[in-house]
């Protein structure tokens, strides 16, 4: 009799049809990596063309252009130029840059980045900041008082902004929108 107990075994490592043996590396998109040298001179190029007028190109260039393979700072420094470019956007030329972007080609994927976009960017403006900034404000009391959401000053103005481009991006993409961007392993 043999020594091993039979409960123990697993034996769906033993089948090659098992979800246990899928390599779930393969799920991932391959993505080509992005140095921070190349995302601050791409927002350069971006801020170049905001600064002459032409807020739907610069949208546009920043969104084909998101750094998926590029590190944290890379994407920090993208995040700060996509806000940067929807704050400058007034809110009566909102619906109709993104309708025009909706019906080019490629339309429903760029508006799926710009959702990613405000979402981190939703992310970063309601996250506590640390207790040597101004995040907390000492009292006499003895208790600290914790500034609102966005810390801080500023903080709200973005956060307004950044719902108002989720609303009426909603409005002409969809909530399809929302389930693509949740449902996307690659991250901006």
């Amino acid at each position: 009799m043999a020594t091993a107990n039979w409960r123990t075994i697993n034996i769906d490592l033993l089948d090659p049809e098992s979800s246990a043996n899928f390599d779930i590396a393969s799920l991932s998109p391959s993505v080509a990596p992005v140095s921070a040298a190349e995302v601050q001179s791409l927002s350069g190029q971006i801020r170049q063309l905001l600064r002459g007028g032409d807020s739907e190109g610069a949208l546009r260039g920043a969104l084909e252009n998101a750094p998926y393979g590029g590190d944290a700072g890379a994407k920090e420094v993208h995040l700060a130029t996509v806000v940067e470019i929807l704050q400058s956007i007034k809110q009566s030329d909102m619906s109709p840059m993104l309708s025009r972007i909706y019906g080019s080609e490629g339309g429903t994927e760029t508006l799926d980045v710009l959702m990613k976009y405000l979402y981190k960017g939703m992310s970063h403006s309601s996250q506590p900041t640390s207790a040597s900034s101004k995040g907390i404000s000492p009292q006499t009391t003895g208790f600290s008082q914790i500034l609102s959401r966005g810390g801080g000053e500023g903080g709200g103005q973005a956060m307004s902004v950044l719902l108002s481009w989720h609303e009426k991006l909603v409005e002409i993409a969809g909530a399809g929108s929302i389930i693509r961007v949740m449902t996307d392993r690659r991250t901006v």
